[in-house]
């Protein structure tokens, strides 16, 4: 079991090389996949023109060999260049790179040029060290689903649930937060909240504990569970938050980060196979953490949707 991001960086270097690619990389992506090569954890492979490229790596401490080329003049092509590459095989890691975030999106989630297997969704799992507690927490969705219906939370669970057995959680507790602890008819979330933990009780998620729904105290506290006359295994020792839309896992992530002091890495799931984004609130030493846990989810270079 993984619970620092210590062990997630020696889990992704025992695992072996993966291939990443990435198009149009800027200066800011060079330093961080030069500690990444020379960790053992990826072979970058580079996708635009072959000049702008070779300017930007020799400036780069990119050891020389260590990388490779994929030649692409169109800079209207590049980035479907490098999505055919890792859907194919040739890649197993795809990296935003300097792509503008939404385009990249759009492209991802292309049904026909995209990574995203048929009938899914993609979900966006924030990763937390809890120091205290010795123990890595996930919050999701933290970024791409604003208002999320019962059926994709279903999906967003599904994937959740998915990295949190790759971090060696092999009962993960969830919890699936709403603003009271009690099911009411007026305030949807709870409704889908009570679902999913009967869903769960019928074991339609597997070996998981799914608990809903619950304010952030009683997920937080035992005791004040008990004070509200909930007992459960998950309150007090929560592996994941399922928050009910985007404004309040977004905001949760970058209040731990920003108020809380808190380190995050996050990752992208549900896709055919890993990617990472350059979001602004992951710091530049956890952006790493980001590549080893794509490796990760690659496994021997699959997927993890």
């Amino acid at each position: 079991m993984m619970n620092s991001f210590k062990d997630i960086m020696d889990t992704a270097k025992q695992g072996g090389v993966k291939k990443l690619v990435i198009p149009r990389p800027v200066a800011a992506d060079m330093a961080l996949l030069a500690d990444a090569t020379a960790a053992g954890v990826v072979f970058p492979c580079f996708v635009g023109d072959k000049k702008t490229l070779g300017a930007l790596i020799n400036g780069s401490p990119l050891p020389a060999g260590k990388y490779d080329f994929m030649e692409e003049n169109d800079p209207h092509q590049v980035l479907n260049r490098a999505v055919t590459a890792v859907r194919a095989g040739s890649g197993d890691i795809l990296m935003q790179g300097g792509v503008a975030l939404q385009e990249f999106l759009d492209v991802l989630c292309d049904k026909e040029r995209g990574l995203l297997p048929k009938g899914g969704i993609i979900s966006f799992v924030s990763v937390f060290p809890l120091l205290k507690r010795e123990k890595l927490i996930l919050v999701t969705d933290t970024f791409i689903n604003n208002y999320p219906a019962l059926i994709e939370k279903q999906h967003i669970l599904t994937n959740v649930l998915q990295l949190a057995r790759i971090l060696g959680i092999e009962t993960p507790k969830t919890a699936v937060l709403a603003a009271i602890e009690q099911v009411n008819p007026g305030i949807p979330s709870t409704l889908d909240a009570a679902i999913l933990s009967k869903m769960a009780e019928r074991r339609q998620f597997g070996k998981a504990v799914v608990e809903g729904p619950l304010d952030i105290d009683c997920a937080l506290s035992q005791v004040a569970a008990e004070r509200k006359g909930l007992q459960s295994a998950v309150t007090g020792n929560v592996d994941i938050y399922l928050v009910p839309e985007i404004d309040t896992g977004h905001l949760l992530a970058e209040a731990l980060v920003l108020f809380g002091g808190m380190q995050m890495a996050g990752v992208i799931m549900g896709t055919a196979r890993p990617v990472i984004l350059n979001l602004p609130f992951v710091s530049a030493e956890n952006r790493i953490v980001e590549i080893a846990l794509a490796s990760l989810l690659g496994g021997k270079g699959g997927g993890n949707g």
